[in-house]
């Protein structure tokens, strides 16, 4: 193994010399690399074998969010693409889908456009997300992972962003085993932590961290790691300056202060912050909240008052055998925070046998009014479409969100009577914003639920689950207990606060 300091420094000067940055408040001004990024440039290219070629071929790199990564992802592509000396050169821009796999490519063409010397020997495709460099016979290419099954590759560089959120290792490993035929092929997958065990990326992290503390041997590999470690205290900005290198540059200090209050009161807010800002592997799914915290915005809601305004609701129906929830959901005027209604329903024939399962007063709730139970062993939908039908003569009901899964045909019935009903898939798509809103409005104080005794045992048990975007939602598979009424809330916030104007169409 040797240096050669004169291609770690034409590798280093490559980004000042020919790239811009293209966002933000640094947009147009040189490329100069930060030092945590200096130095993976310098050693990727200057550290040699015996025959000139270079020692690593995978790079692993796992740094927070807002340390840089795609910025220097995207330049190093272009290293690769226009500056490497590789005849035919096939470099190939890796992500989980068509969206990320573009950032890249976007940030990549923006630079070539902005350099003279690179916009006159490479040629952007937008179409096909390619950039060619026609007197060499090589090109880049952004792909997403359901290209996987394609073969042909014949890859002499490789960036894979965000690899913690690939859906499986098919994509790496085709790109991966296509380079056998290239003399210094380089491999380099940049990503913030993860949550799944079983993932090529946590099989890559493993592997990183045994070649890091010497366990195994492999001078092919470098692993480049920035993260808390297991026992640092999450909340200590020292340990924020040991897991963000760029720390003060493109993240700032007074923003990770912020998160990291939220944190504080979310417990599932918490592991976000801990996994995207200081690079530690969590779990996916989570508590919610603090209850100190749903309690301080218990406030007062007096129905009475509320009559006339206008309001959205949010319908979860669950199981026939279960508890059934609406939450009517009321913006506010002026300075008074959003309040809501919440209304219950349960079998009145399992009721007992329901009270000694969960562990929690149904008799008595439904007494006090906080429930109602329908005659039966299921509840009775007719009951719960009559209930809403008088609410909707009560209150200005705008938007109704319902499950499109568990309450089409009650939905069908209500839209018949005059209401607007609005689907709502359960996945993130449907309701991560929500979810982000409704514990926004909950930790600023900003929402006023009445103290349902219901609607708090919900909340205790509510669990969410997280995507490998940090996004959240409520996940009833991993609660200990029913749910329904934060499902409900959270769909009627979104309808209130995030969705798009609800159109007919929008239901096909």
């Amino acid at each position: 193994m040797s240096f050669d300091e004169k291609a770690a420094t034409d590798a280093e000067s490559f980004f000042a010399t020919h790239l811009q940055h293209v966002e933000g408040k640094w947009a147009g001004r040189p490329f100069e690399l930060l030092p945590w990024q200096c130095d993976l440039v310098r050693t990727v290219f200057g550290t040699k074998r015996a025959d000139g070629t270079r020692q690593y071929r995978r790079v692993y790199v796992e740094v927070p969010r807002k340390a840089g990564k795609s910025a220097l992802a995207s330049g190093l592509a272009l290293k690769l693409l226009a500056a490497d000396g590789e005849a035919g050169g096939q470099i190939y821009g890796a992500a989980s889908d068509r969206d990320q796999a573009g950032i890249i490519f976007r940030t990549a063409a923006a630079m070539v456009r902005r350099d003279k010397p690179l916009s006159s020997l490479c040629r952007v495709i937008d179409s096909s997300k390619r950039i060619v460099v026609e007197k060499t016979g090589s090109f880049y290419r952004a792909i997403p992972s359901d290209v996987a099954g394609s073969h042909g590759f014949n890859a002499h560089g490789i960036i894979f962003d965000e690899l913690h959120t690939q859906p499986t290792r098919d994509l790496w490993d085709v790109l991966t085993t296509s380079t056998g035929a290239r003399s210094q092929p380089l491999i380099i997958a940049f990503t913030t932590a993860g949550y799944d065990q079983t993932s090529i990326c946590w099989e890559l992290h493993d592997y990183a961290l045994k070649v890091r503390d010497g366990v195994i041997e492999d001078d092919s590999f470098l692993p480049v790691i920035y993260a808390a470690g297991a026992e640092d205290d999450w909340t200590d900005p020292e340990v924020w300056k040991k897991a963000n290198p760029s720390l003060g540059v493109t993240v700032q200090q007074d923003f990770l202060e912020r998160e990291c209050a939220m944190a504080k009161e979310t417990p599932a807010f918490q592991n976000t912050f801990r996994r995207l800002y200081l690079n530690q592997w969590t779990q996916q799914e989570m508590r919610w909240l603090d209850l100190a915290v749903w309690d301080r915005c218990a406030g007062i809601v007096v129905p009475a008052e509320l009559e006339g305004r206008e309001c959205y609701g949010g319908l979860d129906l669950a199981t026939s055998r279960d508890v059934a929830a609406l939450e009517l959901i009321f913006p506010p005027k002026g300075e008074e925070p959003y309040q809501v209604l919440s209304y219950f329903w349960i079998p009145e024939e399992n009721m007992r046998d329901r009270e000694n399962r969960d562990r929690v007063p149904y008799s008595a709730w439904a007494r006090d009014g906080f429930l109602s139970a329908t005659p039966g062993d299921q509840i009775d939908y007719a009951y719960i479409e009559s209930t809403v039908l008088d609410l909707a003569r009560r209150f200005n009901i705008r938007e109704l969100a319902y499950d499109r899964w568990g309450a089409v045909q009650i939905a069908q019935r209500l839209a018949a009577e005059g209401l607007t009903v609005v689907p709502v898939g359960q996945g993130f798509g449907g309701m991560a914003a929500a979810t982000s809103e409704t514990l926004a409005m909950i930790i600023g104080g900003k929402l006023a639920h009445g103290g349902n005794p219901v609607l708090r045992w919900m909340a205790a048990n509510a669990v969410v689950k997280q995507d490998p975007a940090g996004n959240m939602r409520p996940d009833k598979g991993s609660a200990t207990g029913r749910i329904d009424g934060i499902v409900a809330l959270v769909m009627a916030v979104g309808r209130a606060t995030v969705a798009e104007p609800y159109v007919e169409w929008a239901a096909s």
